[in-house]
């Protein structure tokens, strides 16, 4: 099968797909690893609403995404960054995102995006502030008997002046959830304004105002996410954490080499590389589960070039490409996006995606793809 695709000066040439589409399976019960897919969400392609204004999702596409991931045994990381919480989905679209999964999926494994994401940072004036932020979506997502990813804040990065500031507020917040929560650390390269979080500019002085986090709240914290994009910054806090308490993985970049672990231990996974790749995720999963390390890593490392094409800086912009994707494989009938957020990403891009997404063997429909992948080089005019 071929396409004829442009390269970055537009000159057209002929691409013979290579991969082969795995085929996922469910993720064992007994697997070794908790898995979460942070999912994306489908905008409404028909909405009058310009890109400025409120989210407007396709609710049906949104949710039948979300039993894809389900009926693969996966976790689903509800109302995150890769639902684009923040950038496109304010917390009213968020909550109402919640409450459908908790109804359509009640038996899934669902931990829900909880932060401050209703109070505008260049209007908080007080650590209280944020204490009342926080409190506020922890009542709403708990009124729902929804489990927590209490999310890093813009507001508290904003107002903070020390790391006793950051220990003072999770501690109080952490107080009010009703079972344990997942904390989410994410890199200023996911969210510039998450820049000296914990109240430090090093890693080292920051991770142990974290660790004194998770210490001072330890029985109300299930486990960490941390999003740095640095596996050796996650091997050193993994190794560190209090017995029980997990290290999720958001390294986008070096996951299959987390998952799997080492003499001293693994991360288990908080991915939304884990949105196009769910089927990927279950069945290596279980075969690591299996104790085969080795098929493993033959299915999940070949998609980390795709993954590192994915989440290349300006990183924030990944989501584009996961709709991209979305659609290619037929989750979608359209690639439009909150925001217009399709736009962030140039011809280019899309181009080595679909490509690297082949030799992954992550286009399910080999066929639809290439439809698909032709008419987007059509509105650019590289037919």
């Amino acid at each position: 099968m071929k396409v004829t695709l442009p390269d970055e000066n537009g000159h057209r040439e002929a691409y013979r797909l290579k991969g082969t589409p795995v085929v996922g399976e469910p993720l064992a019960a007994n697997a070794k690893r908790v898995v979460f897919s942070a999912a994306h969400v489908v905008s409404d392609p028909f909405t009058t609403s310009d890109p400025s204004g409120p989210a407007v999702v396709d609710w049906e596409a949104t949710m039948i995404f979300r039993h894809h991931l389900a009926e693969l045994g996966l976790g689903i990381a509800e109302a995150m960054d890769t639902a684009q919480r923040g950038m496109g989905l304010d917390w009213d679209g968020a909550l109402e995102l919640i409450r459908r999964t908790r109804a359509e999926l009640p038996d899934a494994l669902v931990f829900n995006g909880c932060g401050t994401d209703h109070l505008d940072p260049t209007e908080t004036r007080s650590l209280d502030d944020v204490r009342r932020a926080y409190l506020e979506q922890i009542e709403a997502i708990q009124a729902l008997d929804g489990r927590l990813i209490l999310m890093a804040s813009r507001a508290l990065a904003r107002v903070a002046q020390s790391a006793d500031d950051y220990i003072a507020v999770y501690r109080d917040v952490l107080s009010a959830c009703d079972e344990p929560v997942i904390l989410h650390w994410l890199g200023e390269m996911f969210d510039p304004a998450l820049s000296g979080y914990w109240g430090a500019d090093s890693f080292e002085e920051a991770l142990e105002t974290a660790l004194a986090v998770i210490e001072d709240s330890r029985n109300k914290v299930d486990g960490i996410k941390i999003s740095l994009l640095d596996k050796e910054k996650e091997i050193i806090m993994r190794r560190r954490l209090p017995d029980g308490v997990r290290m999720y993985t958001g390294d986008d970049f070096n996951y299959p080499e987390l998952i799997a672990g080492d003499e001293q231990g693994f991360s288990h996974a908080l991915l939304g590389i884990f949105d196009p790749l769910a089927a990927s995720c279950a069945k290596a999963v279980n075969l690591l589960s299996e104790g085969d390390v080795e098929g493993f890593r033959a299915i999940l490392d070949p998609t980390v070039p795709l993954a590192r094409h994915l989440f290349r800086a300006p990183t924030q912009y990944y989501k584009t490409g996961v709709v991209f994707l979305a659609w290619l494989n037929g989750f979608q009938s359209h690639f439009i996006m909150l925001g217009g957020a399709q736009a962030m990403r140039p011809l280019p891009y899309f181009v080595e995606t679909f490509k690297l997404a082949d030799q992954a063997g992550v286009l399910r429909d080999p066929d639809l793809a290439c439809q698909r992948m032709r008419q987007l080089l059509a509105v650019y005019g590289a037919v």
